[in-house]
């Protein structure tokens, strides 16, 4: 987990020293050239605020996700990215989007969902702590803030009960 924080925080602190150049690699929803901006927009924060936010959520949700071992999340991970991502460039609203906050919201309700699809006693207590301590998040994919990508948040959350349900069966812990 480290290793993703620590590239979070890598490119950020590129974007500032490079005067912003990264600016332009987030998602611009049906614009054809920002199609594989999907898998720069995670890593593209808007402020150190927004970065912090995101590091706090990656470090929490994105750990739970490795309980289920690190090729779990890798594969998780990368599902989040990309389904969060294509609906966010077919369906949301025009101006950039950037932010891990999709694949944030994406490994929280896959954290629930596994509860729901695996029913085995750890991911029901997994689950019942973050809907405990986490519920609100669930209000993060209702539109708000117009500067705030709610699509992100709404499409990383469905991605993330998207993987639970593909992999009922097949999940594993290391």
């Amino acid at each position: 987990m480290g290793a993703v924080l620590a590239v979070l925080i890598l490119v950020h602190v590129a974007h500032i020293v490079t005067g912003g150049c990264f600016a332009g690699w987030g998602i611009q929803p049906r614009d054809p050239q920002s199609l594989l901006h999907i898998f720069t927009s995670p890593f593209l924060h808007g402020s150190t605020y927004h970065l912090a936010n995101n590091l706090l959520g990656m470090a929490i949700f994105g750990s739970l996700c490795l309980l289920r071992g690190v090729p779990f999340f890798y594969r998780s991970s990368l599902f989040i990215i990309v389904v969060s991502g294509l609906l966010v460039w077919l369906f949301a609203r025009g101006g950039l989007h950037i932010g891990a906050s999709g694949w944030i919201f994406g490994l929280w309700s896959l954290a629930i969902a596994m509860a729901v699809f695996q029913r085995r006693v750890l991911d029901i207590v997994i689950a019942v702590g973050v809907v405990l301590l986490y519920g609100g998040m669930i209000f993060g994919v209702l539109p708000g803030r117009p500067n705030i990508s709610f699509e992100a948040h709404l499409f990383g959350a469905l991605a993330g009960v998207l993987y639970a349900y593909l992999n009922r069966k097949t999940a594993t812990r290391s």
